[in-house]
Formats: C-alpha cells, structure tokens, sequence
C-alpha cells in the first residue's frame, strides 16, 4: 500500500502563501495567491501514487481537503 503524501496550503509570515509537505522542513512552493498556492498544491498530491491536500484559512484553521489516487478507506455514503 502506498503512503499518503500530504501537503498543506498556508498563510505563510509574509504577504503570501506556501505549499509544504507534511513533516518537510522548508516549503514546496512560495506564491503571492492562495489560489496559485492551491493549484500547485493539487498538482502535487495528484500526482503521488495517494496523495492529499489539506487547505488552510488566514486563522491556520483547515478549510477544506482533498485526497487522490486510490484511498484504501473511502466514506461510505
């Protein structure tokens, strides 16, 4: 079974926004937009064999994930 690969989309201390993976030391990616932020983020998590991102808010809260690629435990319903 493959490992998921997590990143997170966040506030970074600046004006901007950073993609991370989880548990990584420096930032995949710097980018002036969440949006941009959000594109590379999904771009990433795609095309690990599982892959998941998880989207921030200003306040550091998660707003919204995603998961891709074959998740072994789907929700039911």
């Amino acid at each position: 079974m493959a490992k998921r690969q997590v990143y997170h989309v966040t506030k970074n201390q600046g004006n901007g926004w950073d993609v991370k993976k989880e548990g990584g030391q420096k930032a995949s990616g710097n980018f002036g937009t969440k949006q941009e932020a959000i594109q590379r983020g999904k771009g990433l998590a795609k095309n690990a064999p599982l892959g998941q991102i998880k989207i921030h808010g200003q306040n550091g809260k998660i707003q919204t994930e995603h998961t891709y690629g074959n998740d072994p435990y789907p929700p039911k319903g």
